[in-house]
């Protein structure tokens, strides 16, 4: 990890670069990808599983005979772990439903809000080296709260052809509908645009890659909606003398496995922390079995030295991470400071894995500093809000006037028309 000492505020944007590839390459991949899903459909997403993954695909969608395979193949304490997770993350999520009620902004004029559910969602799932079956309860769950009459999953198949039978397990748990052995952009490409096999579906969720994310970022254009930009993993940890530093290597390297253009940042005022943080780095990494991808996101990835800790706050603002770990004395007096980060972990005995598998809360959180503008997933991310309201006679008569001089000043006449036929025909009844 490179070491940046006390950096003037007018580096800060150059050191808090993520790591990127060329945005003009994958714009023309996902171009390719997209248009070809569009004329050939199931077609076209085993050709990409076969270029990309060297898979080959027969039948895209995940037999009944197949799920029930994977239910026998997850060991009991996982299923149980699954379970007391899945409870958690229920909890969690079924506790943001609001219903708003009725509101009288002027006498006679009552205005109000029903939450719908969004019918159709498709869920992302990354699979392959690292088949993340704990995004299907991220997902699949507040979906099934919200009341999603169709849900939609795609994961890439492993080297054997096959779903990861965890990920086949959660989701029958969680209730998704049809579970697609397809992955990467073709996966986005067929929810955006449907084929024989997939449904189009109405908003994208989950996480994934670059190319994933490009491909998420396009089909939003196309209008299709996404949760968010959600791409390669990152984390800042905020540490100062209370902090343990096998604590911090264990955080920093949690995210670093995941991919080798994640980024892992430890900002801190406290000088002496960082030798002891790079050697238990070093001593973790070696028992990794994922050490060759660690490794190469610890090139990516820096330790920052700041003056204090208001100034770290700052600097972390700026980089509003995904996962923002606060390992500080006076964790409180962080609290109200922190602005931008999509998922906040206070305290030493809060590792930032708790928020990816069982604590309550959910993990899809917006990366590459988009958590200045955008929360993680949550009940609201698979719900719609459609306004009501109704204007009585008297209210009519009381607000009309207002809307009138409005329309007028916009010149917009059939607005001020539309208030004015009924006016005038509540003063004749009167």
């Amino acid at each position: 990890m490179e070491v940046i000492n006390y950096p003037n505020k007018t580096e800060w944007n150059t050191i808090l670069e993520r790591p990127t590839i060329d945005t003009e390459e994958l714009e023309g991949v996902v171009s390719q990808v997209f248009n070809e899903i569009k004329i050939d459909g199931d077609k076209a997403l085993k050709k990409y599983t076969w270029l990309y993954d060297k898979i080959k695909v027969d039948d895209l969608l995940v037999s009944e005979e197949e799920m029930e395979e994977a239910e026998s193949l997850v060991g009991e304490d996982l299923k149980n772990a699954l379970a007391i997770a899945a409870k958690n993350v229920e909890k969690f999520h079924a506790a943001q439903f609001q219903e708003s009620d009725k509101i009288e902004t002027s006498k006679g004029v009552n205005c109000w809000r029903k939450s719908t559910p969004i019918e159709r969602v498709g869920l992302y799932v990354p699979g392959g080296s690292a088949p993340l079956f704990s995004t299907v309860l991220m997902l699949g769950i507040p979906a099934k709260i919200a009341g999603c009459k169709e849900i939609v999953l795609c994961t890439p198949p492993g080297e054997d052809g096959k779903i990861d039978p965890a990920i086949l397990y959660a989701s029958k748990l969680v209730g998704v509908d049809r579970v697609f052995k397809v992955g990467g952009i073709q996966a986005i490409g067929g929810m955006a645009f449907g084929t024989e096999s997939i449904p189009n579906v109405y908003k994208i969720f989950g996480p994934g890659n670059q190319y994933v994310t490009a491909a998420k970022q396009r089909v939003n254009k196309l209008g299709v909606a996404i949760d968010m930009p959600a791409g390669p993993s990152e984390v800042l940890v905020l540490a100062d003398k209370s902090a343990d530093p096998e604590f911090i290597a264990a955080d920093l390297l949690s995210q670093a496995e995941h991919g080798a253009d994640s980024q892992v940042v430890l900002v801190t005022w406290m000088p002496e922390l960082v030798a002891r943080v790079q050697e238990a780095v070093e001593k973790q990494l070696q028992d990794l079995s994922r050490k060759e991808v660690a490794a190469l996101a610890l090139k990516n990835s820096k330790i920052i030295v700041m003056n204090s800790l208001e100034e770290a706050l700052e600097l972390s603002n700026e980089y509003a991470p995904e996962h923002l770990i606060v390992s500080v004395e006076n964790e409180d007096t962080c609290v109200n400071k922190i602005t931008n980060a999509g998922s906040v972990f206070l305290g030493n005995y809060t590792p930032e894995s708790a928020g990816d598998y069982a604590s309550g809360t959910n993990h899809t959180l917006p990366t590459n500093g988009f958590a200045k503008s955008y929360s993680g997933v949550n009940l609201e991310s698979f719900m719609k809000s459609i306004s009501f309201q109704k204007i009585s006679e008297n209210g009519l008569l009381e607000l009309g006037p207002v809307i009138e001089v409005m329309a007028r000043a916009e010149q917009l006449d059939a607005h001020c028309n539309a208030v004015s036929v009924r006016l005038q025909k509540l003063k004749k009844q009167s």
